[in-house]
């Protein structure tokens, strides 16, 4: 456990780490520390972490300590809680914990810090019709195949909405659907130029993020980028905004429930 020290030499620093990055570099001092047959138990650790050899002063001296053993206590607590740290079979109940195999496999802080993002996305927040698909594809890692899935829903989902076959795809078919003033689901209510801007909106992401993974591999292995397009591909929450009047009559073009006035876009732009 003094390794941590090494790994963090300023204990100011340690004490201000989320749980989850003060975590990333705890694993991995576990995974480095030859473990009491095969068991790790954060008492002793935390014991071991505070031990000197005579002539020589710790690290953390003037350190507040239990605020830094608070620190590693929420670290180990996040293990536990991502699964990566698990009761040990035979005396969990004791306090000793074992790696998961999930946790055995990661090969750097930065793959760890990956898997931490992707479990910000809980399944109950996205749409049904792609929440299964998508979801899945992320939680495995599989970040640009959740990407495309959530691109091609909403393809799907226009095509629908607009009344075309499986003839119309892409950009082109986006234009039509959306095209000012004659396309079937563009907003006549709009000013032309809003409704030229949401035309483009929905031809942009789909040639952008739906187009280049159909014809060539994508190595997106950011998840946060993953969460950006996936989000993209979310409607508006039903009656955001001031309540509807006519709710069947306001309908959302695409997904189908309620809308606010003025018409909003099923695809949401996140900025920031």
């Amino acid at each position: 456990m003094r390794e941590i020290t090494q790994l963090v030499p300023d204990p100011d620093v340690l004490a201000k780490l989320e749980p989850e990055e003060l975590a990333g570099k705890l694993l991995f001092v576990l995974r480095k520390k030859t473990p009491y047959a095969g068991k790790y138990h954060l008492g002793n650790l935390m014991r071991e972490f505070w031990m000197t050899t005579p002539g020589h002063r710790h690290p953390y001296e003037s350190a507040d300590h239990a605020l830094i053993e608070l620190a590693v206590a929420e670290a180990w607590a996040y293990l536990e809680a991502q699964g990566l740290l698990i009761s040990s079979p035979e005396d969990g109940m004791h306090g000793w914990r074992v790696l998961s195999r999930r946790a055995q496999r990661f090969e750097s802080e930065s793959e760890f810090a990956r898997y931490s993002v992707a479990r910000l996305l809980p399944k109950d927040v996205l749409h049904p019709s792609i929440a299964e698909k998508v979801w899945m594809a992320f939680m495995r890692g599989d970040f640009e195949i959740a990407a495309f899935q959530a691109m091609r829903a909403v393809e799907v989902a226009v095509r629908g909405a607009a009344g075309y076959g499986n003839e119309k795809y892409g950009v082109p078919m986006m234009r039509d659907a959306f095209s000012p003033g004659k396309g079937p689901l563009a907003d006549v209510s709009a000013d032309s130029g809003e409704q030229v801007a949401r035309m483009e909106i929905f031809a942009g992401a789909i040639g952008s993020y739906k187009n280049p993974p159909s014809h060539r591999e994508i190595d997106l292995g950011d998840p946060v980028e993953a969460l950006e397009i996936i989000f993209v591909c979310q409607p508006p929450p039903p009656n955001r905004g001031r309540p509807c009047e006519d709710e069947k009559s306001l309908a959302h073009p695409i997904w189908g429930h309620p809308r606010p006035v003025p018409a909003f876009p099923c695809i949401v732009i996140l900025l920031g």
